[in-house]
């Protein structure tokens, strides 16, 4: 499957084919014009539209945040956002690139398409603007939210060796939960914590969480690793028959996909950058479901026990009002009897 979106400008790709021979990224110069568009519309989010947005539809609730709290806002916004798009990219990939069905391990691992191109450099183009503002606000954000963004950018870099091109839609299916999750926290800042919608809302989080990352994501990781290990016990690349038809068209179609794979040998460092930073991410993802599940109990926990004490509050004023009575109807019985 080619790219779809236009091809970047002669120069741009110019200016970047030396960074990706030292750095040996082979296929970045035809996708650095998507890494800097997503870099840069990520960024307009977060600094401009977030907060024009925020401020329009609700402007009691945002404006009412701290410094800190509104950048998380913005932050959330610009995930959300990120989150669906990248989503309806990688599912109509997934489902138009027929070249990944009949794919064997040698072009999941060395093979490239336009296609899951172009889903790495839009991923890219955002784990690098994460990666930044982690960085940049690792007092808020937190260690974890660095391991993560410095990771899914290591691995989705890593693809324009290219290296596992393959799998570039496939674990970008992570997000499919994100969305959900943002809902989540905004749920908490707009006074909806406990509410219907934050309910039915955190179900359904808690499934897609589930079955994306970590049914899906340990399964395809599983199938990775295997890919990866007979990468490492098979060297060399595929030898494919070079005659043209008298159109010039290469009898082989693997010519097509395979034709940056290079010596076909996977160096072990390589191997286990990739696979140390899957397994980061993994990781993460099993933590962060525990948290989850205790985020979603304590948003309606809370609530129970609030109205039983409510409950329980007014039957003893109800029990305190009658002993009360009572006790003023005796004393006016007993002054009727003394003057009678």
């Amino acid at each position: 499957m080619l790219d779809p979106f236009p091809p970047p400008h002669p120069t741009l790709s110019a200016l970047t084919t030396p960074f990706a021979h030292i750095v040996q990224l082979t296929t970045l110069p035809l996708h650095i014009h998507q890494v800097l568009i997503a870099f840069t519309f990520y960024h307009l989010v977060n600094s401009y539209g977030s907060p024009y947005i925020s401020t329009r539809l609700f402007p009691r609730e945002y404006g009412s945040l701290s410094a800190k709290t509104r950048m998380n806002w913005d932050v959330h916004v610009v995930s959300f956002v990120q989150s669906c798009i990248i989503n309806i990219l990688a599912l109509w990939v997934m489902w138009r690139d027929e070249e990944r069905q009949n794919m064997d391990w040698r072009e999941r691992v060395y093979g490239y398409t336009g296609g899951d191109g172009m889903i790495q450099g839009f991923a890219a183009g955002y784990f690098l603007w994460d990666v930044c503002v982690s960085v940049m606000h690792v007092d808020v954000f937190g260690l974890g939210m660095l391991a993560h963004a410095v990771s899914a950018l290591v691995v989705f870099s890593l693809g324009f060796r290219p290296f596992v091109n393959f799998y570039a839609p496939t674990f970008i299916l992570y997000e499919l939960s994100s969305p959900f999750l943002n809902i989540h926290w905004f749920c908490d800042k707009l006074h909806l914590t406990g509410s219907r919608i934050q309910l039915y809302n955190g179900l359904v989080l808690l499934a897609t969480f589930f079955s994306c990352r970590l049914v899906w994501g340990t399964y395809q990781s599983i199938r990775v690793y295997q890919d990866v290990w007979a990468a490492i016990q098979s060297p060399g690349p595929l030898l494919i028959l070079t005659n043209t038809t008298t159109t010039g068209a290469s009898i082989d179609p693997r010519s097509e996909i395979l034709r940056f794979q290079g010596d076909g040998v996977t160096p072990i460092w390589l191997a286990c950058t990739y696979l140390g930073s899957n397994i980061v991410l993994n990781t993460l993802n099993f933590y962060w479901f525990g948290k989850m599940i205790e985020a979603v109990k304590k948003r309606f926990r809370p609530a129970k026990k609030e109205k039983v004490a409510v409950k329980a509050e007014e039957s003893a004023k109800v029990v305190a009002n009658g002993s009360a009575y009572r006790v003023v109807d005796v004393q006016k019985t007993e002054v009727r009897r003394r003057k009678g």
